[in-house]
């Protein structure tokens, strides 16, 4: 552990003496075996995200492979001794009694004898996610099958290459020609010498070599990875190159090549002034890029190598530094060209790594090493080259651990973390995340849960959730119509409570329950016969949820008859209920102090005319008129006098009498309502997950002004544009109140105004937040709300990020029927909306099946716009709301929009 020090980290504490205890499967474990110094930035990023759970394993004998029941064929890994690494890079030498499961594998890889071998080996058909495998390294780090898939993606620069194979990998028999790029198969290694020196002649002049000079010959294959056996020619001796070819040919074996390519001339950089003096520099790219959210190409990190042209640039021969730094120091300052080569090198390396996902995806489970390996990181090597007028990055080959290396090296100058941009550039985040992430789900895999409340049309995307999750069920006879066909492996077995026999989702699940929720008055009655139809049926459950607000206390009580994990449900009851939210919290004056009371807003419960009379004279006007149990802002007015009240409440009275007037709001429960004081202030949102009253993440975001006297949301814009301390303001409130209800494990989503005087609570909602959030929130974070809640359901503590960074920002408007009907049906219809979404130009969450107005309307969907900064997220949002006519006069989204800024 000497690369710690080095770095400037504690000394490494031995803790063996006392072995850690735990749950063995119900814990992240983020398992890493190889040399500290190539997973450096791993360790150090996962030590700060996963705090005690990301382990450095410095031996194989540390590890142990167990058969995995239900499993044939492959097999669980055990750690009982590691490094386990914390926030500020302390870490622990640590015993494991009994020891941990992995959660997630990452090794470094070889098929040579010694501890490569020995890597490769554990890493092959395991259970839990793995992210590298013998198989694929041997695949990706070949350079002839690396140059050809990229040079068939077209937009991914390779240099000309001429090979010769013999006996080469299937993957590379047949297939379309590659630009640039020349196989010759031989049918064996002797007697070769007419043909490769016919080759190497019209290779040499062709005019796929461009202006270079030289070639360089290597040898390609699993074999050679990492080892240099390059020689330099000028391109004008053909003889010289043919020589050299026809001598390594004698030292290939099966799947193996001889390389010809192109030396990339270097690329010349302005100099103001006369040229320094001393050689001409080259330099070297090594771009790190990793699988994200949804399968998509992230780069990370990019690290340069600066060294003599004349001299072949390798990994661990020069310091690294950055594009910047690098670029800088041979000449290269102007801030639009650094962008531009750094766009360029971007998208070349996230195309890289959408090629290999493509190959991956047509490989079995033998073929990629197991069921759970991807390749969820990736380094492309790329020499900056001169093509035309333009700096242009080219694409040398692929590995899995050398650029991980670099970067661990450079972010090794400040291995403390330093404050500020710094410590917010680490190369490994958006891997760490992906371990998260995939942990998440290898913890969830195979849970049973029941789910109760299938939810309407804006929860459609719960079950193309489970879909994509991959969940088991028995019935697929009407899937087509909804959802393409499922993964192949089960993820989650779901069963399902709802009153509607005929809802899509019935379809969808392993065992449904079709029973009546919509009367909650009787919810304790509905609760005990619920639980006798489970353990009729010999349902064995790890966890029940749900989403829909109608079915959140009824969930919480069958929790309690089946003894399964959930908040009391005293405590649902308590949030779901806003005058008593209210109330109750501001009785709450502490300790601990900041108290809840002080986020809390005055109220009165109004189920009567008299109870109207009452409140008017017992909360300042104006107030705000809501449903106690309502949901989606309907019936939510601002009254400023007494007669406005009385109208309000007899208006709702006589329109909204039970749940067929105005179905999912909540009726059920009944239409009594609340008058509460108006508060000042911008209004925002926060998504906090909880598990065993620790608040483990939180999401805030910022909304719109409503269109009084209505409260119907506008617009949104995610992160927050607060400063970090109002966003922590607004955390810690939204944290507060959960805790002050009894709210100690799920998901919920908390309203709150940010006044003058500090956050104001609006309400709690005690389920993951409504409309767009969850989709945003993984969008821009990677964390699924909605695996989380299934996790906190089975009693399992999310694997979250402790710290997540946003990758852009969102802005979006609500569309509402009353305001659109017309671009509804026509410019802003739901097909061109759908394939604007497809294109990638705006995000869609659809929230209502049918374009019909109404007094006590909802929106119809929103639409939303991401953009590196809000300012460029804002104006493409503008932009296509004005060209898809749903800004204007009377609803000014620029109007909107503008309180984000």
């Amino acid at each position: 552990m000497s690369c710690l020090q080095q770095a400037g980290l504690p000394e490494t504490q031995d803790r063996s003496p006392a072995p850690r205890t735990g749950c063995p499967g119900a814990e992240v474990t983020l398992c890493i075996l190889g040399a500290p110094s190539t997973y450096l930035s791993v360790l150090l990023e996962g030590g700060l995200q996963s705090p005690g759970n990301m382990l450095l394993c410095l031996s194989p004998a540390w590890l142990a492979k167990v058969p995995a029941p239900g499993r044939p064929g492959e097999s669980a890994l055990l750690v009982s001794k590691a490094v386990s690494f914390h926030p500020g890079g302390l870490t622990f030498l640590d015993e494991f009694v009994p020891p941990r499961r992995a959660t997630y594998f990452l090794a470094g890889l070889g098929l040579g004898p010694g501890r490569g071998r020995e890597a490769a080996e554990l890493a092959r058909d395991l259970t839990c996610p793995t992210g590298s495998s013998a198989e694929l390294a041997r695949l990706l780090e070949d350079r002839l099958l690396a140059r050809r898939l990229l040079a068939q993606q077209g937009c991914v620069p390779v240099p000309a290459t001429l090979a010769f194979t013999y006996k080469p990998l299937g993957l590379l028999q047949g297939g379309e020609a590659s630009p640039g790029l020349r196989l010759v198969e031989l049918s064996g290694k002797e007697g070769q010498e007419a043909l490769v020196r016919e080759e190497v002649r019209a290779f040499l002049c062709s005019e796929a070599l461009g202006d270079a000079l030289q070639v360089a010959v290597k040898l390609s294959g699993w074999r050679w990875r990492g080892r240099q056996h390059l020689r330099l020619h000028p391109r004008a001796d053909p003889g010289m190159v043919a020589d050299t070819v026809l001598a390594l040919l004698e030292r290939l074996e099966e799947e193996e090549a001889v390389l010809v390519e192109a030396m990339c001339l270097p690329a010349r950089l302005p100099c103001p002034g006369s040229p320094p003096p001393g050689p001409e520099l080259a330099m070297r790219l090594c771009a790190l890029v990793c699988r994200t959210q949804g399968d998509r190409p992230l780069l990370s990190k990019v690290v340069c190598s600066v060294g003599r042209s004349d001299r072949p640039l390798r990994h661990q021969s020069s310091l690294p530094r950055s594009l910047e730094v690098a670029l800088a120091q041979c000449g290269l300052e102007e801030a639009a060209q650094v962008a531009t080569v750094r766009r360029r090198v971007k998208e070349a390396a996230e195309a890289a790594l959408a090629a290999v996902l493509a190959l991956e995806a047509g490989l079995s489970a033998e073929q990629r090493g197991g069921r759970q390996v991807r390749t969820d990181i990736l380094g492309v090597d790329f020499a900056l080259t001169a093509v035309g007028r333009s700096l242009t990055p080219v694409a040398l080959e692929l590995n899995g651990g050398l650029c991980l290396e670099a970067c661990g090296a450079l972010e090794g100058l400040w291995a403390a973390r330093r404050p500020g941009p710094a410590a917010e550039d680490g190369a490994a985040a958006p891997l760490v995340e992906t371990m998260l992430r995939r942990s998440a789900r290898s913890l969830v895999e195979g849970k049973r849960l029941l789910v109760v409340g299938a939810g309407g049309v804006s929860k459609k995307f719960v079950w193309e959730a489970a879909h994509d999750y991959g969940l088991k069920h028995t019935e697929r006879a009407n899937l087509a119509s909804c959802l393409p066909p499922l993964h192949p492996s089960p993820f989650l077995q779901l069963h399902l409570v709802e009153s509607d026999p005929n809802h899509f989702a019935s379809q969808l699940v392993e065992t449904f329950i079709h029973f009546d929720v919509t009367e909650h008055r009787r919810d304790e009655e509905n609760a005990r016969l619920l639980a006798e139809l489970v353990r009729a049926r010999g349902l064995q459950l790890d966890g029940c949820f749900s989403y829909w607000d109608d079915c959140l206390v009824l969930t919480a009580l069958l929790c309690q008859e089946l003894g399964l994990p959930c908040s009391p449900p005293a405590a649902m009851r308590l949030a779901k209920q806003k005058s008593r939210t209210q109330l109750h919290l501001l009785r709450r004056l502490g300790p601990p102090w900041p108290a809840p009371s002080l986020h809390a807003v005055p109220c009165c419960p109004l189920a009567s005319e008299a109870d109207v009379e009452r409140a008017v004279h017992q909360v300042p006007l104006p107030g705000v008129m809501k449903l106690e149990f309502g949901a989606g802002a309907v019936g939510v007015r601002l009254v400023e006098d007494a007669p406005q009240c009385h109208e309000h409440f007899a208006r709702i009275a006589r329109d909204l009498q039970g749940e067929a007037d105005h179905p999912g709001i909540g009726l059920g429960w009944g239409n009594s309502m609340l008058l509460m004081e108006f508060v000042e202030g911008t209004e925002h949102d926060v998504d906090v997950v909880l598990f065993g009253g620790q608040l483990l993440a939180a999401f805030v975001s910022d909304n719109g002004p409503t269109r009084l006297p209505g409260f119907t949301e506008t617009a949104a814009c995610m992160p927050t544009g607060l400063v970090p301390e109002q966003e922590a303001q607004l955390v810690q409130a939204a944290f507060r109140c959960c805790l002050g209800c009894g709210l100690l494990d799920g998901v919920f989503n908390v309203e709150l105004k940010l006044t003058g005087a500090g956050p104001r609570l609006l309400e709690i909602n005690p389920r993951m937040g409504g409309f767009y959030l969850r989709d945003w929130i993984q969008e821009l974070y990677g964390v699924d709300l909605l695996l989380a809640a299934a996790m906190v359901a089975c009693g399992l503590r999310p694997a979250l990020p402790a710290h997540p960074r946003a990758r852009g920002h969102l802005v979006g408007v609500m569309c509402l029927v009353s305001q659109h009907l017309q671009a509804l049906r026509s410019t802003a219809s739901r097909e061109a909306l759908q394939a604007l979404h497809d294109r990638g130009l705006l995000r869609l969450n659809l929230l209502e099946e049918e374009l019909v107005p109404g007094e006590y309307e909802e929106p119809y969907c929103s639409v939303a716009c991401m953009g590196p900064s809000p300012a460029e997220a804002r104006l493409r949002l503008l932009g296509l709301c004005q060209g898809l006519g749903i800004d204007g006069p009377h609803y000014p989204v620029a109007h909107f929009l503008s309180h984000f800024k």
